[in-house]
């Protein structure tokens, strides 16, 4: 079956659904209206994986999982207590979410990471290449927190051990403040996020070519390798996520430019949702692990590895087999 003739086949269901589900989020839907809602959104999902195997535009296929997606919160929203939500959410939905999202996700990365591995070989190459980012109190503070005979390494690195509470608290508030920044730019039609993606690349970047060009790479690198899985894959993803909302305004397509930015919203509200948790664990990880000097760098490569590798396999193998679709 063509497209065109796929959509005017099931066009008037999928808006009644969509009905349906705005009634349901604002808590005004009647009984008899929702009797027919399981059977409903067992059709979105059937539907969604029609249109994915024929190879639709990925704009109807997208409004589909947006649909799915909706009706599969409505349909579990008042089975499960707040606990198991969030679990379901760690052990599923975040993963899922991420994966149905990749096109937005490979493009921030590509942001992120691209500037930020090509400012570390241009400092590391023109080491005064790093004063057009920083000036030089930033980058001698900088030196400081890296230097290799500190007693302790990082940000605020004169702190006691007994601190560490309070350091956790302080990365938290200073990375979720990056992450929301990064996000809210996409009002902007997306210039805000790609500033702060690029921004960030290149600051991280500069940070990592001069201190490696100097001799304190081995202090620099064992320090953010364990909290950089999280941290660094956060802040990719809060760029994604305002990319979705700048890309909803540039190209609302059939839809009027409120109502694109709306269901763009509720989408990349979820994935802003995971980016807290992989920010409260980079936290977590940076205050009571990074900054220890005990540990032999080598060890905290081999962990950083493996902490690396495991957000990989999260986000490309957890919750393949659940009902919900990718």
């Amino acid at each position: 079956m063509k497209q065109n003739l796929f959509e005017r086949h099931y066009q008037k269901r999928w808006k009644a659904f969509a009905e349906l589900l705005e009634s349901l989020e604002r808590g005004k839907a009647d009984a008899r209206a929702c009797e027919s809602f399981a059977a409903d959104y067992r059709q979105i999902c059937q539907q969604l994986a029609l249109a994915q195997e024929r190879g639709y535009s990925s704009h109807l296929v997208e409004h589909l999982q947006q649909l799915a997606m909706r009706g599969h919160q409505q349909f579990y929203r008042h089975r499960s207590h707040l606990g198991a939500r969030l679990l379901g959410f760690i052990l599923g939905g975040f993963p899922r979410l991420v994966r149905s999202q990749w096109r937005s996700i490979a493009a921030a990365s590509l942001l992120f990471y691209g500037s930020l591995l090509l400012m570390g070989v241009l400092v590391h190459q023109w080491p005064d290449l790093v004063y057009s980012l920083m000036d030089p109190e930033q980058v001698s503070s900088m030196e400081s927190m890296y230097d290799p005979d500190a007693r302790r390494i990082g940000p605020m690195s004169e702190r006691d051990a007994g601190d560490d509470w309070m350091m956790f608290g302080h990365y938290i508030m200073n990375n979720i403040g990056i992450a929301f920044q990064t996000y809210a730019g996409g009002l902007l039609f997306g210039v805000g996020s790609l500033f702060f993606l690029l921004f960030n690349g290149l600051h991280i970047g500069a940070v990592a070519g001069h201190l490696t060009q100097i001799g304190f790479g081995e202090t620099f690198w064992s320090f953010v390798i364990g909290h950089g899985a999280f941290e660094l894959t956060a802040i990719a993803f809060a760029g994604a996520a305002g990319l979705q909302l700048g890309w909803a305004l540039l190209a609302p397509g059939r839809l009027p430019r409120g109502e694109a930015l709306r269901l763009a919203a509720g989408r990349s509200v979820q994935l802003v949702a995971g980016v807290i948790l992989l920010l409260l664990i980079a936290a977590f990880v940076e205050a009571y692990w990074s900054s220890i000097r005990l540990v032999e760098p080598q060890v905290k490569y081999l962990v950083g590895g493996g902490l690396w590798l495991l957000v990989g396999l999260y986000f490309g193998l957890v919750g393949r087999r659940s009902h919900a679709p990718d």
